[in-house]
């Protein structure tokens, strides 16, 4: 709980408090770690993951810099939306070590790009979406759920679980609707995909650690595993809302 508290109030202050280049700098030095967990996720030795998380974040550095995060908001949300399902469908499998290495910059360096283009309290908005979509799935599939959404990858989740993750991710949209200019409908319906996509990146995540054969994807914060365990669904979740923000009237 306590680690739970530090990492919030640490988000708030970076996301509120730091001017940009800072916020950019701080982005690029925990995708640095992030992406050292996703290396070992696909097996890579301590040189070689380390020359792979550096790439990462010199790759984030480099596309804020250019420009290029709408292009990278695009490349994500058709890997969310296309390939990742399919890919989970067909198996992920230990001997894809190219293929998740190559995965890891679509997960993780538009998540962080997103975190720059959407204003402060846009960032907050779709992390409580998250939030509130996870902890209605928890307790919904805990109370009704009965048909496994995913068995081979995480036997936990149900299908009730996921419709009710849903639900609460359209009704706070519905809510954030009536005290902003949006549309009720438009927010609901960016909610409820927004939802989906955070289950696939929940489940994706899941995935990669099941064919490395861990349960955490790191030990960096007590009780809490790594960075990636933390992040697995605003990963998918925020470069899909910052693809669809300026969009939504």
């Amino acid at each position: 709980m306590a680690t739970a508290a530090v990492l919030i109030a640490a988000l708030l202050g970076a996301l509120f408090l730091l001017p940009p280049l800072a916020l950019e700098l701080l982005l690029a030095l925990v995708l640095l770690f992030a992406a050292l967990e996703w290396a070992r996720l696909c097996r890579l030795e301590r040189a070689a993951g380390w020359a792979y998380a550096a790439t990462v974040a010199l790759l984030f550095l480099a596309l804020e810099r250019g420009g290029m995060q709408r292009a990278a908001f695009a490349t994500a949300t058709v890997f969310w939306i296309v390939f990742a399902p399919l890919w989970m469908w067909r198996g992920v499998r230990p001997t894809q070590t190219a293929w998740l290495g190559a995965a890891g910059f679509a997960v993780l360096v538009p998540a962080a790009l997103a975190m720059t283009a959407l204003a402060p309290l846009e960032v907050l908005l779709v992390l409580i979406l998250v939030w509130i979509a996870d902890t209605a799935a928890y307790f919904v599939g805990r109370a009704w759920g009965k048909r496994r959404l995913a068995p081979a990858i995480s036997p936990g989740k149900s299908w009730e679980g996921a419709a009710g993750g849903l639900i609460g991710a359209a009704l706070y949209a519905i809510i954030i609707a009536s005290i902003t200019e949006r549309g009720a409908l438009a927010l609901a319906a960016t909610a409820v995909l927004l939802g989906m996509v955070s289950i696939v990146g929940d489940l994706f995540e899941s995935a990669a650690k099941r064919q490395a054969g861990v349960k955490d994807s790191g030990n960096s914060l007590p009780g809490h595993g790594g960075i990636l365990d933390r992040i697995d669904s605003a990963t998918a979740t925020l470069p899909l809302a910052a693809l669809l923000w300026p969009m939504i009237k």
